[in-house]
């Protein structure tokens, strides 16, 4: 039985370490403190969806991404964080 509960807490343990952080659950102010404090992190946004969020300003981004603004859903409604993402230019033509 021993042998059991410890196999049962080691693959609990694994599942719960793989979960990702649920922006609908959190507040914005969350959503944003737990970004800033990891420098980059990938979050769960929906039932079936995720992205990776950076800070505004660091080094996160691989060039030629730039952080940009995106919202999600937080607990107390839409939330701007970033993400990085190709910068698009309009050239007047």
């Amino acid at each position: 039985m021993t042998t059991a509960l410890v196999a049962g807490t080691i693959l609990w343990t694994a599942g719960a370490a793989d979960a990702r952080p649920d922006t609908r659950a959190m507040t914005c102010g969350e959503t944003q403190a737990l970004i800033q404090r990891r420098h980059a992190a990938v979050l769960t946004t929906g039932p079936n969806t995720y992205d990776r969020f950076v800070r505004q300003f660091g080094n996160e981004c691989d060039w030629p991404e730039v952080p940009m603004s995106v919202a999600v859903p937080t607990r107390d409604g839409p939330c701007r964080v970033y993400r990085c993402e190709e910068p698009v230019f309009d050239f007047p033509g």
